[in-house]
């Protein structure tokens, strides 16, 4: 299944180690697997901002663009001018003096965190969106079903987290027999993706779309499903 997993495990041996110092020179495959369009966002549901990290040189790294749309969700944020790898396998944002405003960490082949933990640095969040889906958010009645909409399975989302990170599902009496079969029984979210998850290690991976439904993770396989809210 998808997982946004932050790019920059391109920084493996075999390109280069990845103990860089601020004004060394990047493996120029490195710099453009790093380089895109990012949505920085509070894992708590509020809204974020848009940027994009480019691969010019710039005071202290690299240079970004859409920064100014962080002025009011990320007011913090909106005076950074440029990027760079910290040495550690992170990644920083920085002003024009060289402050660092924000360092991003490693976080488990997840997507990066600020050191605090409180904001994601997200490859690829769907168009239009600006935000973390949350247990909250997500928690409800949902439709499991075929592009075309034939109905497979009612999914009831709970967002009672447990101390695993995964929270209850119940499915409905209903359900097509490939569904069944699965015994789903927790669910739990990553960035964009969720997944549901049964107690013999089958599970369903889904990735947002840009109108809060999910659609079956093409890594997956299989025949296209989606998670659509009743």
């Amino acid at each position: 299944m998808i997982r946004l997993v932050f790019r920059l495990a391109a920084c493996g041996a075999a390109l280069l180690a990845c103990d860089q110092t601020y004004g060394q020179d990047i493996d120029p495959d490195i710099l453009k697997a790093q380089a895109g369009t990012y949505l920085v966002a509070p894992e708590d549901g509020r809204a974020g901002c848009r940027m994009t990290l480019e691969t010019d040189m710039a005071i202290g790294g690299y240079s970004l663009s859409g920064q100014e749309a962080c002025a009011k969700p990320l007011p913090s944020l909106a005076d950074a001018s440029s990027w760079n790898f910290d040495g550690n396998g992170g990644l920083i944002l920085i002003d024009p003096m060289r402050k660092v405003l924000a360092r991003f960490v490693e976080n488990e082949g997840s997507p990066l965190k600020t050191e605090d933990g409180k904001l994601f640095l997200l490859p690829a969040a769907p168009d239009g969106v600006d935000h973390l889906p949350t247990f909250d958010s997500l928690a409800g009645t949902w439709t499991m079903q075929r592009p075309d909409g034939q109905r497979l399975c009612g999914v009831t989302l709970d967002s009672n987290v447990g101390t695993d990170g995964n929270a209850p599902l119940s499915l409905s009496g209903d359900c097509a027999a490939n569904v069944a079969k699965l015994k789903l029984a927790v669910w739990h979210i990553e960035g964009f993706a969720l997944t549901l998850m049964g107690g013999d290690g089958s599970s369903l991976g889904f990735d947002m779309r840009s109108d809060g439904n999910f659609d079956k993770s093409k890594q997956e396989g299989g025949k296209p499903l989606s998670l659509v809210r009743r």
